[in-house]
């Protein structure tokens, strides 16, 4: 008996000295650490996808991807255009902190400019430290893939921590889409010389994806795929744009040649999914897809609009949320929750703490932005008060120079040329249609104080009075034309409305809102003046008087049977008799419909001309 206790004794601490040995092994190893494959698509609306309510785009692999992983619905990016975003994303910081605030290289100062923009840093700062540094300093190898434009000799990916690029450069936008593949310049898009003839290039970013994916799946690697789709020039392979059929209508989404784009995007991810599958890195693979800015709602070159980013209002170039709210879908296997919806804000700036923290980084630079690891593992809330923007900027889409805060569900604009502001509350009012402006006047103090004391803090550079400046000038044959975009607004409800079918001042809702215009007169004389109007039925009848030099002109609204069809109407004729600077007001005197009317143009015609 005492010999069966003494073995039994020895074996238990032989199996206890085997345990401690198996504890200190588990402790030793390290955890395994995800791959990070990021796609960033250029110019994708926030419901360009058919798991953002998309019924004319198709789009099953990213839907699946969505089913699979956490959706954000109110995901912003940094800015409302590319290059400060990117920027972002690999730095986690604000652009303004390095004073990158607008595209490479940015659109030139012009006469019809009130403000002067600030010079701004044509590359990323070598001084920030970027995503792949801090990536490739832990053990991982790093690739870019795709669109750049963050900087041109030596301030490409290969100088900002990336082992493998291609693709990426100083351009903006491809000058092919088929090869051979040139950038802006004319030349090779670097690694993409050999090219099998009218290879599309989005299909061809994806073999690279996968050729890298290949190379690197016994290591753990994090892949920046940006993809130059769906910038313009908009062109797709035919057999595809031959799968849709636009219906024309405005405001919808109908754009077959952007249909067929993200077709071939959505193959492309397909693609990606069934690589990681076939190599078995599925499920130690995390998945980030977004883009850089919303999608392209305006006239800017053939084929465009691009998209409709209904109910959101505008698109790429504007702060308003069509502008800066974009898709972004998670998939982190074994963390996330397969198909939850997110409703907290989170922005470009928090990708660079997320993907440190998912990778167990350790001493990372300081960021503005903050983890979305506690969102991702089913927390409804991240430690963070307001999200900024600052734009000090005329945009090629029209969007006029502001800043902007979202504090909760509130979200106040602040437009640099007249320091005029709107306030939304985008809980109840996501098209940001009705300004609380002066409803809530303690909260739009409270919010621009905030939004003032960021803008010191970040070290944003300001506009200046442009010394240039010719408003509205007089056409060599004496007319002068002051369309709606050129106007300015007075009041709170009433707007411009830049989309191509509407191109009007619209939402003249209050009597009380009025629009002015400036303009520079080089010839002086009798001018007739016409107004080009629209009113829908039912709404005609509001008086309405058009001042300039010190004369009244009166004209009561027609009613044209809908607010955007428009009728020119000759109102009356006015004497200027210096030439030099004038504005021209429209104010409404009563307005018995729902609304005054839309106001496309006023123009000035010479008599007798």
């Amino acid at each position: 008996m005492g010999q069966r206790l003494a073995n039994r004794s020895a074996l238990s601490l032989l199996a206890g000295l085997g345990l401690f040995t198996s504890c200190c092994a588990v402790r030793a190893a390290e955890p395994q650490r995800p791959n990070i494959i990021l796609i960033l698509i250029d110019d994708m609306g926030a419901h360009d996808l058919g798991c953002y309510g998309s019924k004319f785009y198709r789009t099953p692999n990213i839907d699946r991807l969505a089913e699979r992983g956490m959706k954000f619905t109110d995901a912003y990016t940094a800015c409302s255009v590319c290059s400060p975003t990117r920027a972002s994303i690999l730095t986690g910081r604000y652009p303004p902190r390095y004073n990158l605030t607008d595209f490479l290289p940015g659109r030139s100062d012009r006469p019809d400019q009130k403000l002067l923009r600030p010079v701004i840093n044509q590359h990323l700062p070598l001084e920030e430290t970027t995503l792949a540094e801090a990536l490739k300093s832990a053990g991982y190898t790093t690739g870019h893939l795709g669109k750049w434009h963050l900087g041109g000799e030596g301030f490409g990916p290969k100088q900002r921590g990336f082992d493998v690029s291609i693709g990426g450069d100083q351009s903006g936008s491809p000058a092919s889409w088929f090869a051979p593949f040139a950038n802006s310049k004319g030349k090779f898009m670097p690694g993409l010389e050999q090219a099998p003839k009218e290879e599309y290039l989005t299909d061809r970013l994806t073999a690279e994806a996968e050729k890298f994916i290949e190379q690197n799946r016994a290591r753990p690697f994090f892949l920046y795929l940006a993809h130059y789709t769906v910038h313009i020039p908009l062109k797709a392979k035919a057999q595809m744009i031959a799968h849709y059929h636009g219906n024309g209508k405005p405001g919808e989404q109908n754009n077959t040649v952007y249909a067929a784009m993200i077709e071939s995007l959505d193959d492309g991810v397909g693609r990606l999914i069934q690589k990681l599958k076939s190599l078995g890195l599925s499920e130690r693979t995390v998945l980030i897809f977004t883009s850089d800015n919303g999608g392209l709602s305006v006239f800017e070159g053939p084929d465009t609009p691009a998209t409709i980013n209904t109910p959101l209002r505008e698109g790429k170039g504007y702060l308003y949320e069509g502008g800066i709210r974009v898709p972004l879908i998670v998939s982190w296997p074994g963390v996330t929750h397969a198909g939850r919806v997110c409703s907290v804000p989170v922005c470009s700036i928090d990708y660079f703490p997320t993907i440190a923290e998912m990778c167990g980084l350790k001493n990372t630079p300081a960021v503005d932005g903050v983890s979305l690891v506690p969102v991702l593992r089913g927390s409804n809330e991240l430690p963070r008060a307001a999200l900024f923007w600052h734009y000090p900027h005329y945009s090629n889409q029209g969007g006029k120079p502001g800043g902007a805060i979202r504090a909760g569900n509130y979200k106040l604009i602040e437009f640099y040329e007249q320091g005029r502001r709107e306030l939304y509350d985008l809980k109840k009012d996501v098209g940001e249609t009705r300004n609380l402006i002066e409803e809530q006047p303690a909260l739009a103090k409270e919010l621009a104080g905030k939004l003032e004391n960021w803008r010191h803090e970040v070290g944003a550079k300001m506009m200046r009075p442009n010394p240039a400046y010719v408003p509205n000038p007089q056409a060599a044959d004496g007319s002068v034309t002051l369309p709606a975009r050129t106007a300015d607004i007075h009041g709170v409800q009433l707007r411009h409305e830049p989309l191509p079918h509407k191109n009007t001042l619209g939402y003249w809702t209050r009597a009380e809102d009025w629009a002015s215009w400036e303009f520079q007169l080089a010839k002086p004389g009798a001018f007739s003046v016409e107004i080009l109007q629209g009113c829908g039925k039912g709404s005609g009848g509001s008086e309405v008087a058009v001042s300039v030099a010190g004369q009244t002109l009166k004209v009561t609204v027609e009613d044209t049977g809908h607010f955007q069809n428009f009728k020119a109407r000759t109102i009356g004729t006015v004497k200027i008799d210096q030439p030099g600077r004038y504005t021209l007001a429209v104010k409404p005197l009563a307005k018995p419909g729902l609304a005054v009317m839309d106001l496309r143009t006023v123009t000035l015609r010479p008599v007798g001309k």
